[in-house]
This record gives C-alpha cells, structure tokens and sequence, in this order.
C-alpha cells in the first residue's frame, strides 16, 4: 500500500508556446507548486519519475528524468526514469514509483506526469500521436488515427450490441458540464449550440468515419504531479502535521494489463467474449481484488479514459456498471452524471478536462486522492471515500487501473 501526500495540475486551458514557457519551464512549475501544495522540500524527495509519451517529437526532448536537477540543486543526484506506454504512461511511471517503494528502496517518491501538444499544427499533433497504433500496418488511409480507430470501435458496438449516437454525445454533455466546475478544465469557459450534440454536420463536423468534433478528447499542454510514500514516510509526514495516517489518501490497488498493440487483432480475439478488450476487464478487476474491492458498488466515483467517447461507453461496461453492452442504460438513467449511483470523471475527463498525454494518468490519481479527502471544490462527490481509475494507452494496448481511498473522514 502507497500513500499519496499530495500534488499539483497546471491549468489545462494554458498554451505553454504563446506564453513563452518551454517543457522545462512547465516542469519546474510543476514541480515546484506541487512541492508547496503537499508541504514537502526537494530534499525530502528520494526518488523521480516522468511520465511522457512523444516529447521527443512535440519538443525534441527526451531524457525528461534530467530536467528535475534543473528545478532545485537538492535533485543534483536524485535517481530518475522516464516512462512512455502512450496515453498511460503516467500510470506506468506511478506503477515504477510504487515498484521502488513496494521493494523498499525509497520512501518517497515525486511522479511527475507531463505533455506540451499545442505547439504544433492540428495535423502535424496527430500524426505524432500516431505514434501509438501500429505505424505502417493500420489505419493509414486515415487522416486522424484515434478518431477513425475509435470510430471502428463504435461501428463493433453497434455490430454486437447495437449503438445510438445520442448516447455518446450525452457522455460529452456530461462530460463538458462537469468541466465547467474544474478550475483547471480546459474547456470550462467553451460555449455550444442547440445542434452541438448532434449529428448535425456543421454544428458538430465529422472528424473520421462515425467519429465527430464532440466525440473527441482535447489537445493539450499540461502536467500533473503527485508524491508517493512509504507507510513509515507517510506515518512520519502525517505526525508532523498532526493528522492521523488513516486520513491519507493511499493507492491500496493496481491492475496493469497489455493486449497485441493492432486494434483489429483485439477486437477479433475477443469475438463470442462478454467484453470488446478482455484485457481492460482484467485490469479493472485486479485492482479491485487488490484493494479488497467486490462489487462496483463499493466505488464511489470513477475517473476514465474518455479519449473519444466511444472509449467512455466501452468503460462503462468494462467496469461492470451495466451488464456487458448495455452501457446505454448508466447514460439513460443518470447513474454516471453527478449525483448518481457511480458518477463518471466530475474533472471532466479527456473531453472536458484536457488530455495531455503523459500527465493524464498522473492527473487522474491526484483527482481520486482529492475526491475522498473532500478537496475536489465544486466537482466533489459527496461522500467520496473510494475511488478508480481507468487509464488506457493506444487502442487498449496497455491498460493501467488504480483503487485510490482514504481509511477515516
């Protein structure tokens, strides 16, 4: 069990070029705000890992672990590792990090997760974010990757189960309304029309095949961090600020799975299945069975990998709110919207949030350690003790799920 001590998001709504704020200037900010928001000094920290996935391409630059002796001189030495496995490689630079704190390495840990996505033209940030299918094998007669592989997944659901539209684009008008509570949404001030969630062509422009302008999770320069500790460092951290441990919020469990990384080869070794990717099913259980989890009714609040919204309507179900293939029926009778049974990303998700690819992982255990310690502001769960992520990396390749709770209120 790994304890989360606290962290810091940038504002997603930010363009780092236009300011003038390079990936280094991100991460020091980063970095430092997040050392200020948890209490903690730089010499406190034992150990560092970055998640990213194509900062090599976007900005040119690799070997991010470098970048954390530029934010203090305390870092001069600091063991570090950069993580990529796409959109879910700040969930595998967390798994790292509780890896070396599991093992007894270190004690305390900062994961820094981070993307800066703006600085190029729209066409060009596709491309690079092509990166993650299966280059020269699929998807190459499509100007846009993830909108059109995202759109086969919605023409599978249909083919298997049946699928209507004004079900994915309620999943976007929850998801954009949520973000308008998020100071930090990128989308929070946006502004639609009467046909925004529609299918009409103007309103809400085909992107690829059945995937629209709504569908789609946001481009974005952003990064999350969060710090990591041992029992005895947390138990140290917490008496020094007269709290009791059990008021830390704690990862008390993990699921990481990786299926073939073709999109086609998935959909068809799961053909007959109950679930689109069995992998994804398996990941979100073994987190639970290693948190003690049995029933999705011991989850509070979800926090998903809405990067279409086809992949929020294959979540769904994956993580048994609906009997495989009914999803529709969570949208239906509100149980995902806020003040239902189990709500779905009140930061908004990747639709309404943002999704800067490596940080999102990050991102999204810092908004489970808010939620049940009551600090999300005006998207709080009421209640929340008990939260799950659900962080994927390409078209399900790598899938990484955490159970974030807190023991006492």
């Amino acid at each position: 069990m790994v304890y989360v001590l606290g962290g810091w998001q940038s504002d997603f709504a930010r363009n780092w070029a236009r300011e003038g704020t390079d990936l280094a200037g991100a991460f020091a900010e980063t970095v430092n705000e997040g050392l200020a928001a948890a209490k903690l000094d730089a010499a406190d920290i034992e150990t560092g890992h970055v998640g990213n996935f194509v900062s090599d391409l976007f900005a040119g630059q690799a070997l991010l672990g470098g970048f954390f002796g530029l934010v203090h001189p305390d870092f001069d030495g600091l063991p570090t590792a950069r993580h990529e496995a796409a959109c879910a490689s700040g969930s595998v630079a967390i798994l790292s990090a509780m890896a070396e704190i599991e093992a007894g390495r270190y004690d305390l840990a900062a994961v820094i997760g981070i993307e800066q996505m703006r600085n190029v033209p729209g066409q060009q940030a596709a491309d690079h974010l092509g990166a993650a299918c299966w280059r020269g094998h699929e998807f190459a007669d499509a100007d846009y990757i993830w909108p059109r592989a995202f759109s086969e997944l919605a023409d599978e659901y249909d083919r298997r189960h049946g699928l209507k539209y004004a079900h994915l684009m309620r999943i976007a008008e929850t998801n954009f309304g949520n973000a308008r509570r998020n100071p930090n949404a990128q989308t929070r001030g946006w502004q639609f029309g009467p046909d925004s969630f529609s299918e009409d062509d103007a309103a809400n422009p085909v992107v690829e095949g059945r995937t629209r302008k709504m569908d789609c999770g946001q481009i974005t320069d952003g990064a999350a961090i969060i710090f990591l500790a041992s029992r005895r460092a947390a138990a140290d951290y917490a008496a020094k600020r007269g709290v009791a441990i059990d008021s830390l919020p704690r990862i008390s469990g993990w699921g990481h799975r990786s299926a073939p990384i073709a999109y086609r080869d998935k959909v068809r070794a799961s053909e007959g299945q109950d679930y689109v990717f069995p992998q994804v099913r398996r990941a979100i259980e073994d987190a639970r069975k290693r948190a003690g989890v049995s029933a999705v009714d011991q989850i509070d609040a979800v926090e998903t990998h809405d990067c279409f919204t086809t992949t929020e309507y294959m979540a769904i179900d994956h993580l048994g709110i609906t009997a495989p293939g009914e999803s529709w029926k969570a949208i239906e009778d509100g149980s995902i919207a806020m003040g239902g049974r189990i709500p779905i990303n009140p930061s908004g998700g990747l639709i309404g949030l943002g999704h800067p690819v490596g940080a999102t992982g990050v991102r999204m255990v810092l908004d489970g350690a808010k939620q049940v310690t009551g600090t999300a502001g005006d998207y709080q769960v009421e209640g929340a003790r008990r939260m799950q992520t659900l962080n994927i990396g390409g078209s399900t390749t790598t899938t990484v799920s955490f159970v974030v709770e807190r023991e006492a209120a």
